[in-house]
């Protein structure tokens, strides 16, 4: 695969939240993407990197505790370190991971990064979060009879409409058996300042943005159905904070609400 497939003049999430998190795989439209953005959302680099961590300690909880040893983690972005390969097979070396976002770019570094343990197996595939079907399709390293963990981290916020994102989610957990997971981060403005709420609310009009935020109740529809993991749902940064960590960002900072649960 050659990077001319893509648009280096177009911004793209994946690469803008590289930016966010210090990262160097991304080009000059990203970053003032990214630079516009954290204008009216001044918070947005602590919010990317309190939404890492939550995707750290809940692989990390699924893996141990819950025992999983399958994940599907769609819009995965640009490997950083610990990514969900990393922290399930550090617990159980035989954990299977596929990788799905719809960035090019990430494919190049998918193949030199994403590596696997010998005893599992990671896998990267190139397909939108908006097609499930073909996603699905796409599952060989995964036994759909045992129970798969769902990684939906910072990615429902890209679509729009409600109504599309719930039947999205309900048709990928709906292939998968009982005793899978969701584990999922949704940007929201229940927690900012009427100020901040109206920077971002420009931001979107203007199309600066196109995080498309949800309310607690429109988050809570995703997981109708599904036994929540404890804490429920809260900001990411109380979702079984880890005493050790060097930032602990307040709901204001990490404006995302995140989840685990098990499907019955």
């Amino acid at each position: 695969m050659t990077l001319e497939r893509f648009d280096t003049g177009v911004a793209h999430p994946a690469r803008r939240y590289n930016y966010w998190l210090g990262g160097k795989d991304n080009f000059a439209a990203d970053r003032e993407s990214g630079d516009l953005l954290a204008r009216s959302y001044p918070a947005a680099r602590i919010a990317a990197r309190a939404n890492r961590a939550f995707l750290q300690r809940a692989v990390g909880h699924l893996a141990r505790e819950a025992g999983i040893r399958q994940f599907l983690d769609i819009g995965t972005g640009l490997p950083t370190a610990d990514n969900t390969h990393e922290v399930a097979q550090r617990i159980a070396p035989e954990s299977r991971i596929v990788y799905v976002d719809n960035d090019p770019m990430v494919m190049v570094h998918a193949r030199a990064l994403l590596t696997s343990t010998p005893e599992g197996q990671t896998r990267y595939l190139e397909h939108d979060l908006r097609d499930p079907a073909t996603i699905l399709a796409g599952l060989e390293i995964l036994d759909r009879s045992q129970p798969i963990a769902l990684v939906l981290v910072a990615v429902i916020h890209f679509l729009p409409s409600q109504d599309q994102a719930r039947e999205i989610v309900t048709t990928l957990l709906d292939a998968l058996p009982s005793g899978s997971y969701l584990t999922m981060t949704c940007a929201t403005t229940d927690f900012l300042t009427p100020e901040l709420k109206a920077n971002w609310d420009e931001s979107l009009r203007t199309g600066r943005s196109d995080v498309i935020p949800r309310t607690r109740p429109e988050f809570d529809q995703f997981f109708t159905g599904l036994e929540l993991v404890t804490p429920g749902v809260v900001p990411i940064s109380e979702w079984r904070p880890d005493p050790s960590a060097e930032e602990n960002p307040t709901p204001v900072e990490a404006s995302l609400f995140g989840a685990v649960a098990r499907k019955i």
